[in-house]
């Protein structure tokens, strides 16, 4: 990615959500209002073990991530956690986009750094599966799903996925068409 599309890219997502880093986990408490989490399995198990949990896991993340991106392209943002501030050169060529710091720590061997990478593709249900079954069996966390104008978030997670819609209406309205993927517990978690 050149540094004019990194920056572009910085501006949209401060733009659209200020005030918090790129970084699904951090996304819900000040964007509580917009946010929706939906488990993958029945009964909010959270790992699969078998296939036909497989199907259910990915057919519930693909059915939520068709209902926000079918037909536009998206970015998909894929964090790399480390203890370096610098990025491996290896890594930078990819789509890089921007290091965080996001633990702070005296000692420098307790920081860790998120580094960012952003890829633009069309958005076609299935084309990231083995990256949300990867989710699904917690071997790659963070991944972001954003349309091109960041106002739509999909973040998968092992056990379900947070969604963040550009109102309150469009939140509630996805929420209650998927109303059995939803937590019993009062708080959504």
């Amino acid at each position: 990615m050149s540094e004019d599309g990194q920056t572009d890219l910085t501006e949209l997502w401060q733009q659209r959500w200020p005030g918090c880093p790129p970084v699904g986990y951090k996304l819900r408490d000040p964007y509580r209002d917009v946010w929706v989490r939906f488990h993958s399995l029945p009964e909010s198990k959270r790992y699969p073990e078998d296939e036909d949990e497989y199907t259910v896991v990915l057919e519930r993340y693909n059915t939520v991530l068709d209902e926000l991106f079918a037909g536009a392209d998206v970015y998909v943002i894929a964090p790399l956690w480390t203890t370096e501030a610098e990025v491996p050169s290896v890594e930078r060529a990819t789509g890089y986009w921007q290091s965080l710091l996001v633990e702070d720590d005296p000692d420098p061997e307790f920081r860790t750094y998120c580094h960012l990478f952003a890829a633009r593709r069309p958005w076609q249900r299935g084309c990231i599966d083995d990256m949300l079954r990867d989710t699904a069996d917690d071997k790659v966390a963070g991944i972001l799903i954003t349309d091109t104008r960041m106002q739509r978030i999909h973040h998968p997670y092992d056990g379900g996925a947070d969604v963040f819609l550009a109102s309150l209406d469009e939140r509630d309205q996805m929420r209650d068409r998927h109303a059995e993927w939803l937590s019993s517990h009062p708080s959504g978690l």
